[in-house]
């Protein structure tokens, strides 16, 4: 399928705006493909000193598919080039106490195929310009016009300051920085300056996990060919192991997901030194084939210099933000709408929001270049009134994957055993779950949605300065307020909402 972006290939003059993506995950580099199909200025700022992500595997599902290839045409090649062939276009869950199936859900021929996260990242890192990444930059704050300390030199333009004591500016700065985004912490400030308003941050979810790469012949001794060979998931009460092939068949990726009464350590620290004895006594009730994945886990890290590591599963579902922007700063992906992997929802979530952002950004270009009204209102404005719609198309999907990964984990390890033994109670479960995240969006219509919502939104913009020498030239400057019987409470007139009140 052709990118959006072919529809309105990149001119060859300067863009008249230029977007900070602070961070360079899977979202933030998306994100700059999409603008570098499109023509629009970025550079990307990654506080590491090379891209990386952390994880062992992933997988994409037939909605972020979709994304890839609309937002430019080099993603999905580049992932479908990286990533591991089904072994059968199934996801299989298994009963984890019997070893007998549960549920087969299909999926879309090559669909969902799974591949190492830090090898498809370096992939499509390989395709963005290497001048507009910049590495080792850890943002220390954001400054807009109305703050306090703004430089007024700064030409109206967001100031990002770093820890290394550089400041770059941009018309406008998103946060594609994970789940302790930095950016978050900035919006959720500026929409809530109390300190007694709600917080916006991570929160552990009471479950845990371990992930590891298994060299793909120790894998097939363990449980066999057919069972490395595609997607599966092992249930059981309070705990839950999925495993799919990666790097063309050469490792296993598994994960095992346990569930945790206690309270996590420190929250701002996601990662802790692991014991596989945790493993052992998550699974030792289950059959010997979940029993035998278990023991395929580790002792030590990949190094052999320390435990393996405990991942604390947090999510934002406790704490969200009540938008994703604040004037000219706004977030995407994990930062947005950080999710747990039960779903495997949250990379594919952060390509969706990536897409939206660069077709709405391009527009703003066009408008800002049209002759018409639009071309009238500032790019500060129009970016406002982008990232209004950006909001308004993102924020109900994703929140509810937020939740549906929540329902998910508990449908895994248990929580109604009556459910989660019947096949067809569990399997009509599942299958909404995936079909929400997988089929319910049609992209291109969210698309076309927004860039109309903002034309319209433009336009009013450009048209506020007009109505309010009409409003001057005809009344008191407002509009009418009209109560239950249609006469306005300020001049008794009958009226309706939008008409000029005439008091004075």
């Amino acid at each position: 399928m052709p990118s959006l972006a072919d529809n309105h290939p990149a001119s060859g003059s300067s863009a008249p705006l230029h977007v900070a993506i602070i961070g360079g995950g899977i979202t933030g580099i998306n994100l700059a493909l999409g603008l570098e199909r499109r023509g629009v200025s970025y550079t990307v700022y990654e506080r590491s000193p090379g891209l990386r992500e952390i994880g062992a595997g992933i997988g994409f599902s037939p909605n972020a598919e979709e994304a890839m290839k609309l937002l430019n045409p080099d993603i999905f090649s580049t992932y479908k080039r990286t990533a591991n062939p089904n072994g059968e276009d199934k996801f299989q869950w298994i009963n984890g106490l019997t070893d007998e199936l549960l549920y087969s859900l299909p999926v879309p021929k090559d669909g969902f195929l799974g591949c190492k996260r830090s090898e498809i990242l370096e992939e499509w890192g390989k395709l963005v310009p290497p001048e507009k990444i910049r590495f080792n930059k850890t943002v220390q704050s954001v400054l807009e016009p109305v703050d306090e300390g703004y430089d007024t030199n700064a030409g109206g333009k967001v100031l990002v300051k770093f820890t290394d004591g550089s400041t770059e500016k941009a018309d406008l700065v998103i946060g594609c920085d994970g789940i302790r985004s930095r950016l978050r912490t900035h919006i959720n400030t500026s929409l809530s300056p109390s300190p007694f308003g709600p917080t916006a941050k991570p929160s552990y979810t009471h479950k845990f996990c371990y992930r590891a790469l298994i060299p793909m012949p120790l894998a097939v001794e363990a449980v066999g060919q057919y069972r490395t060979s595609t997607r599966f998931m092992y249930n059981g009460p309070g705990a839950h192991i999925i495993t799919y092939p990666v790097g063309n068949n050469s490792v296993l990726n598994i994960l095992a997901v346990i569930s945790d009464a206690n309270e996590w350590a420190d929250e701002k620290i996601h990662v802790l030194p692991g014991n596989k004895d945790d493993i052992r006594q998550a699974f030792k009730n289950f059959h010997p084939t979940v029993q035998k994945l278990a023991e395929l886990f580790p002792e030590k890290n990949e190094a052999a210099d320390g435990p393996i590591i405990k991942w604390g599963i947090f999510d934002t579902y406790d704490y969200p933000l009540s938008k994703y922007f604040a004037g000219r700063v706004a977030v995407a992906g994990d930062a947005a709408h950080a999710t747990g992997p039960h779903l495997g929802a949250g990379g594919g979530l952060g390509i969706e929001d990536a897409l939206l952002l660069a077709e709405l950004l391009h527009k703003v270009t066009k408008l800002q270049a049209s002759d018409g009204y639009e071309s009238e209102v500032s790019v500060d404005k129009s970016l406002e009134r982008a990232l209004c719609e950006y909001n308004e198309f993102r924020y109900k999907r994703t929140q509810q994957v937020v939740r549906m990964t929540r329902d998910a984990v508990d449908l895994f390890q248990w929580k109604d055993e009556k459910v989660a033994k019947d096949g067809k109670k569990y399997g009509k479960l599942v299958t909404q779950m995936f079909h929400y995240v997988w089929h319910d969006v049609d992209l291109k219509e969210m698309v076309d949605s927004a860039k109309r919502g903002l034309e319209w939104k433009v336009l009013e913009a450009a048209l506020e300065p007009y109505e309010k020498e009409m409003r001057e030239a005809m009344g008191g400057g407002k509009y009418c307020e009209p109560d239950e019987d249609g006469e306005c409470i300020h001049c008794g007139m009958a009226c309706e909402d939008r008409m000029y009140c005439q008091a004075d």
